[in-house]
């Protein structure tokens, strides 16, 4: 962007804000492990921020800074202001998206937005631009009295269900706060389980989905508190039913003219020979990218045999049991063509999931990688041997598995750089260590009174 559409970016958000009578902006950016932060400005301040920026002291966000070298300053992006539709009150509060820099007017390396602006920069260097759409899925659960959260889902509904879906309502609400706030969302539904529901937005360049992605879970999350409700996007809140996942379709564009590079109608799964490639990375990196795309504990729960969620890494048509799906083009919209990665889930940092994924397809397309054959048949009836004959993979099964693969993935490590990935790292081992010495209920249940 020139400075002179900057300058006029500037008049028209400063001209919007007036109009609007917002008072405050929330300076907002997120940590390494994907939490929004948020520093509020009065709108008089707003001006002088989008010229030299907002200081403020990075040591006590997670994976950051140290306290020696603290200091560093938000860096507005326009393009991502909106009021924020339930804080229109005397005190009308706005939010924009920030780019974190050092003193030295440095990108921050710890920065996940820096993370994946750099992986979107390899790609344009190669001539492609990045392509995202993921779909969130949550859970709605009732709020007790004193505010505790329950694990009683709000309704009994099931996919796509209309008279047992008790939150048509509170969707629509959610839908019209994500619109407010610049979204353009796609559907709305009930998902599979009890209480468990999904909201799709528009298929955009990966940064503004990262973007969308992280206003999109706050956003939720303030408007079920409405209806009493919590909006959860733990991947796996109750046991024995579907977990919760942010299944996610790319595709690469030309740079210059926007044509989508996936498409070949001649294929039988309509897709080219580049995306062919790029899957099969994926398909490479698939064990390395695990901790990052799938990031706690509880992920590990959804990750199993059953309920729908991908455990084996193989691709396909239309097998949900495969890591990646061929989702169907539609007749005469070639445009359409990509892939869809099921085993992210919706507790990951965007950022960071957006650029491991996109690095580890242009490995495969640097590299030439060949796409082993797809696997239509149902994954979970495979013994071992079937499962070996086809040369099929599994996931890591926890999340210590995962981050040891992870560090085994110099890909993988380079994306992050070394400031976000020594800090998730760190942060993910304390939290496995802080988990595996925990005694839980199954254990009492299960052992106290037999041995």
């Amino acid at each position: 962007m020139t400075s002179t559409d900057q300058e006029a970016l500037k008049a028209d958000v400063l001209a919007h804000a007036e109009k609007e009578g917002v008072r405050y902006v929330n300076l907002q950016f997120t940590d390494v492990v994907g939490m929004v932060k948020s520093v509020t400005i009065p709108i008089h301040q707003f001006a002088d921020c989008i010229d030299h920026g907002k200081w403020f002291d990075g040591s006590s966000i997670e994976g950051f800074a140290r306290i020696a070298e603290s200091d560093m300053y938000l860096d507005p992006d326009l393009t991502t202001f909106a009021v924020i539709p339930w804080e229109r009150s005397a005190d009308t509060t706005a939010k924009v998206i920030c780019d974190v820099y050092t003193p030295e007017g440095e990108p921050f390396p710890g920065d996940p937005r820096h993370v994946l602006r750099r992986a979107l920069r390899e790609a344009e260097s190669m001539g492609y631009h990045f392509n995202t759409g993921p779909e969130l899925e949550f859970f709605l659960l009732r709020l007790e009295p004193d505010g505790t959260v329950s694990l009683n889902p709000h309704d009994e509904g099931g996919y796509f269900d209309l008279t047992t879906d008790l939150a048509s309502h509170v969707r629509k609400e959610m839908v019209n706060a994500l619109e407010a706030l610049g979204i353009t969302v796609e559907t709305s539904h009930h998902e599979v389980a009890a209480g468990q529901h999904e909201i799709d937005f528009q298929y955009d360049d990966a940064l503004r989905t990262a973007d969308n992605a992280v206003t999109f879970r706050y956003a939720l999350k303030a408007v079920a508190r409405k209806f009493g409700l919590h909006a959860t996007f733990m991947p796996k809140p109750i046991y024995g039913t579907n977990g919760s996942g942010m299944h996610t379709h790319m595709s690469l564009a030309d740079r210059i003219t926007g044509r989508n590079l996936f498409a070949d109608p001649s294929d039988e799964y309509g897709l080219s020979d580049l995306a062919k490639r790029f899957a099969a990375g994926v398909l490479a990196h698939a064990r390395g990218m695990s901790a990052v795309l799938s990031p706690l504990v509880n992920s590990y729960k959804r990750l199993v045999p059953g309920y729908e969620a991908p455990v084996y890494i193989s691709w396909a048509r239309v097998n949900r049991s495969a890591l990646i799906r061929i989702p169907k083009i539609s007749a005469g919209k070639p445009q359409s063509a990509r892939i869809e990665l099921r085993c992210p889930d919706p507790s990951c940092n965007p950022y960071l999931a957006f650029a491991v994924m996109l690095r580890a397809g242009l490995d495969g397309v640097q590299r030439n990688l060949p796409v082993p054959a797809p696997v239509e048949e149902n994954l979970y009836e495979f013994d071992e041997a079937m499962l070996a004959r086809h040369n099929v993979q599994m996931l890591p099964g926890t999340l210590k598995e995962a981050l040891d693969e992870m560090e085994r993935d110099e890909l993988v490590r380079d994306t992050l750089g070394p400031h976000v990935y020594e800090r998730f790292v760190e942060a993910k081992r304390l939290e496995w260590d802080d988990y595996r010495k925990r005694v839980s209920a199954w254990e009492i249940e299960r052992y106290l009174e037999v041995f």
